[in-house]
């Protein structure tokens, strides 16, 4: 089973990664395989083992808040085990490449654009052509 914690304090501080840390350090020595995003964490385990967490991680966040948000979602797919990195490596399979982009890429049409606005800025023509052809996607 696969499921994805999000824990929100409400009305305290803004900076909430002190209090937020207390409770992941609950997920760590679950010894749980679990993975931290952004907005909340990914937790495999099977559910007598989940529940009770969830349960103590809230316990932990209404401790130093009055209002406390707790999403879970659950995948639940019998029978299917690494579900926190099989997932992800079928898409990358399928894409060809790793996904874990972190920086902002620059997209070929803001590259043409900087090079248009840069050159003209400079007194210099603009590049004609792209690098790929515009248009209907057909």
């Amino acid at each position: 089973m696969l499921a994805e914690l999000s824990i929100i304090p409400l009305g305290n501080s803004a900076h909430l990664s002190g209090e937020l840390a207390k409770v992941l350090k609950l997920v760590d020595e679950s010894g749980l395989p679990y993975q931290l995003t952004p907005s909340g964490t990914c937790i495999e385990g099977e559910w007598d083992e989940l529940m009770p967490l969830f349960r103590q991680c809230h316990e932990r966040a209404r401790k130093a808040s009055p209002h406390v948000v707790t999403l879970i979602k659950i995948e639940d797919d019998e029978g299917e085990q690494h579900q926190l990195t099989r997932n992800v490596a079928s898409i990358e399979e399928k894409i060809g490449h790793p996904l874990q982009q972190t920086e902002r890429r620059v997209r070929p049409e803001e590259d043409a654009a900087k090079e248009h606005t840069a050159g003209a800025a400079h007194g210099r023509e603009p590049h004609a052509s792209l690098p790929y052809q515009q248009g209907p996607v057909r």
